[in-house]
């Protein structure tokens, strides 16, 4: 992941924003999510569409990965950031599943949030090849 010059806050706060991510859906801590995305945002799957609000409910409705003692194997695979606008790409291996999740922020009035998420479980998927 590289840097431009006069890029490091940004990139830094972003960073920030998806550990607070991580850690919000390995503890199951919906109140530490919901402060990092826009009260608007839309969570994406491939038929399945949800609002922060339901799928914070889930959240709090499901039993935590931490409590579970499932490994905390999280992973940023990329971040690119444009003035105002940012693209973050993770592995967020959750119970026995192995999402690939995109977040799309904004930064709004000094504040960057979560405005967009899309993910997809790839280890229901057959590899490339298989069938």
């Amino acid at each position: 992941m590289s840097v431009k010059p006069g890029l490091d806050d940004d990139f830094a706060t972003v960073h920030a924003i998806i550990n607070t991510y991580f850690f919000g859906l390995y503890q199951g801590d919906s109140a530490q999510l919901r402060d990092i995305f826009h009260p608007s945002a839309m969570l994406k799957a491939p038929g399945n569409y949800r609002t922060l609000t339901r799928w914070l409910e889930d959240v709090d409705n499901r039993p935590t990965p931490e409590s579970l003692g499932q490994p905390f194997n999280f992973r940023i695979l990329s971040i690119e950031i444009i003035q105002d606008q940012a693209m973050v790409k993770l592995e967020c291996p959750l119970f026995d599943f192995f999402y690939i999740d995109y977040l799309g922020l904004l930064k709004e009035q000094g504040r960057w949030l979560i405005v967009n998420k899309m993910y997809t479980d790839i280890a229901s998927k057959p590899a490339k090849g298989e069938a």
